[in-house]
């Protein structure tokens, strides 16, 4: 990509350069495969549904002249997922599992009961009685949870498991489904937390497809900031 110093200027000051050379990046690696009228016609459809259009000649003419562009650069755009997917698949999806592997506890899955509240000697009040059946979680958290929460309940999730503060991913972790843990202080809060549900994160079809997706997003931003650098590089030599 060829551009001058006002263009690379113009293009950075309002946050284009870079989506524009990712855009380039894509379009380098996918614009070579060649796609089946099936999968076109799958690609159309998924657009349509996404746009929540009909796919029919009209609608598309409309569209493409509210959008200022061809119906070359519309097909383009409609086929892009697909392409991406298919360059994946073919350059990514065989170290998917060691991806998922990596990243398997980052991808666990938790649902759990969570209520907070400033007080210690509340907690421990409140968290006795859940544990002596005297009440439900679900009320307490209701009534007294100051957090989010609140909202739901007490209920959290499904939420990746590693998004909670580390003390209690540590006690969802070790804790068993159902398990109700003491309160445990995370200033300001004293927290009861109660562990529904684990599920493990497992290497399916969809799995196998987002460590792929990952792993082309990965390289494409390595890629790009290579040509970001390159650009850079070329201006300040002039």
């Amino acid at each position: 990509m060829e551009l001058d110093d006002g263009q690379r200027q113009l293009l950075a000051r309002h946050g284009l350069l870079a989506p524009l050379v990712t855009n380039l990046v894509i379009a380098d690696a996918v614009t070579h495969l060649s796609l089946s009228e099936e999968q076109k016609q799958q690609a159309l459809q998924g657009w349509a549904k996404r746009q929540n259009l009909r796919p029919d000649p009209a609608v598309i003419s409309k569209h493409c002249q509210m959008q200022g562009i061809s119906d070359e650069d519309f097909r383009w755009q409609v086929e892009l997922p697909i392409r991406v997917m298919l360059y994946g698949q073919e350059h990514f999806s065989h170290r998917a599992e060691q991806r998922f592997l990596k990243r398997k506890t980052q991808l666990d899955q938790v649902i759990y009961s969570l209520l907070r509240v400033q007080d210690a000697g509340l907690a421990q009040e409140l968290y006795l009685q859940i544990a002596e059946g005297e009440a439900e979680f679900a009320d307490l958290a209701a009534a007294h949870s100051q957090g989010p929460e609140q909202s739901t309940r007490g209920l959290v999730g499904p939420a990746p498991l590693t998004q909670a503060h580390p003390k209690i991913v540590e006690m969802l972790r070790s804790g068993q489904d159902g398990q109700l843990f003491a309160p445990v202080r995370i200033d300001p809060w004293s927290l009861i937390v109660r562990r529904e549900k684990l599920q493990p994160a497992v290497f399916n079809d969809r799995m196998k497809m987002m460590m792929t997706q990952e792993l082309f997003d990965e390289w494409v931003r390595e890629e790009v900031q290579i040509r970001l650098k390159t650009l850079c590089s070329s201006a300040s030599q002039h």
